[in-house]
């Protein structure tokens, strides 16, 4: 969980922080769990969530597009060489502007969809799906620079 903590917050005490605040709002709420769900995945999720208030309270400012500007489209035809490990692109994604970070890392690291990401993180679906496109494209042009994405 310190991890999960730690991709989120990028700072090893804070994280520490986040964990810790968030093993005691489960412990407080242990009777909310239905079962319904892996106990680990509950937790993980109050984590992510605990996180993601704690970069709030540092003042992260998700830009909210203008949903009339934004046509839905969805990007996945872009690839990765073998070479480069997954702790490589989440070296890169940690280094993006902390609205693509956060957008690429719920979808793509953690599962998320559009919807429970516009609840998260309290901005719309459209601005989710622009920020995880202009996320990817971030990316992408950094592992090319980094001669880790393949040439097309």
């Amino acid at each position: 969980m310190f991890l999960v903590a730690f991709r989120y917050v990028k700072d090893r005490f804070v994280a520490e922080d986040v964990m810790q605040d968030a093993f005691i709002k489960a412990f407080k709420n242990i009777e909310k769990y239905k079962n319904e769900v892996a106990f680990g995945a509950w937790l993980k999720r109050i984590v992510i969530n605990q996180s993601i208030d704690q970069l709030k309270k540092n003042k992260l400012e998700l830009v909210s597009i203008n949903e009339e500007v934004i046509a839905k489209q969805e990007e996945d035809d872009w690839k990765v060489e073998s070479s480069i490990s997954v702790d490589g692109i989440v070296e890169v994604i940690n280094n993006l502007k902390d609205k693509y970070r956060l957008v690429l890392t719920l979808y793509l690291l953690e599962g998320f969809d559009h919807q429970e990401i516009a609840e998260v993180l309290q901005i719309t679906e459209n601005t989710s799906r622009t920020h995880l496109l202009r996320g990817k494209k971030l990316l992408k042009e950094q592992l090319i620079n980094t001669s880790y994405a393949a040439r097309y």
